[in-house]
């Protein structure tokens, strides 16, 4: 058989063996700049001269950086793809997750629902941005298209949604928690997690410190993660498909997103953003991923986007079924005084 008439799974499968060598090196390079970010941010605040205030607030950046390359590390653990021991994987992913303040077993199985029905209309709301279709919007009374339209303002989208999401909603056995007992046991031994180790830390600065320089951390990262995430499936060029007509592989293709970002931002967001690839074969470790565009030029051409392109996704909003693409609330607005 050609090769190029083989599915993606088959074309794609020899890049799916994990390297436990090269994950060591790639936990390292990214906890070991994030710690020393963090005492830089430390010593600079303990100056306490306003430009050295400042040199701090900058410094939060490369870190709430770093903080997402942990998830991402973190993410490849769920997916199995970075080490070859499952116990290797599964630990290693708890730990960063009280890091990242992400209850692992718990967000492991909500992210592979999310793979196993991305870009099935009929599956929505399974580790996904909620997304609602025109008959759908348009069936909701005033305050449920309010609801609707605050979710999906960027303030809320990429500001308050993320920080209630990290610092909150993962806290509680709410909602997908409540299924059974696993997702409990999660969430609790992620929260002692996270005390014993903000114990430690507090006990060592102080508790002002703590807040002034681990929760901005968090929320900014949490805020990069989410528009990753978001850029990822909410795309001009994205598609959607009833039960009856979804394919993974067309889904994977035509769904996500290939985020062609410049390679500092590429590098620090773990190749995520080469997202149309991770959902082929979400078990290709993130450090192949560049390797697997690099061998096969012709996935480059495939919903890419760049820096300046993914801002315009910020207006999407709504699944126009008839014209199978996503539209903003103007659009909506103008499309019904067209036909007015």
């Amino acid at each position: 058989m050609n090769q190029t008439s083989k599915p993606w799974s088959a074309r794609l499968a020899p890049y799916r063996r994990p390297d436990n060598k090269r994950a060591v090196i790639e936990i390292a390079i990214t906890v070991v700049p994030f710690i020393m970010l963090w005492l830089v941010v430390l010593w600079l605040l303990h100056i306490g001269m306003v430009t050295t205030h400042i040199a701090a607030l900058l410094a939060l950046i490369p870190a709430g950086g770093l903080m997402v390359r942990l998830f991402i590390i973190q993410h490849d653990c769920g997916h199995g793809s970075m080490f070859s021991s499952r116990r290797a994987n599964d630990w290693t992913g708890r730990v960063l997750g009280v890091v990242t303040l992400t209850p692992y077993e718990y967000w492991k199985n909500l992210h592979a629902a999310h793979h196993a029905h991305s870009g099935n209309l009929d599956r929505r709301g399974m580790g996904d941005i909620d997304t609602l279709t025109v008959e759908e919007y348009l069936s909701k009374g005033f305050f449920g298209r309010l609801l609707y339209r605050l979710y999906r303002h960027p303030a809320v989208m990429f500001g308050l949604g993320p920080a209630y999401l990290f610092l909150l909603r993962h806290r509680l056995p709410i909602g997908a928690m409540t299924a059974g007992h696993k997702p409990w046991i999660s969430s609790i031994a992620n929260n002692l997690g996270i005390i014993v180790i903000s114990a430690i830390v507090i006990y060592l600065t102080s508790w002002s410190t703590f807040l002034l320089i681990q929760i901005p951390i968090v929320v900014l990262g949490a805020s990069i993660g989410v528009w990753m995430f978001y850029v990822q499936h909410q795309f001009e060029e994205t598609h959607w498909d009833r039960s009856q007509n979804w394919k993974h592989e067309s889904a994977a293709l035509h769904g996500s997103s290939y985020y062609d970002l410049p390679k500092p931002l590429m590098w620090i967001t773990g190749n995520i953003g080469i997202h149309h690839v991770h959902h082929l074969s979400s078990r290709i470790p993130f450090h192949k991923l560049p390797q697997v565009i690099k061998d096969h030029p012709e996935l480059a051409n495939i919903g890419r986007l760049t820096l300046m392109e993914s801002l315009r996704c910020v207006k999407l909003a709504l699944w126009d079924e008839h014209k199978q693409e996503l539209i903003s609330f103007r659009d909506l607005k103008v499309g019904y005084a067209k036909a007015a």
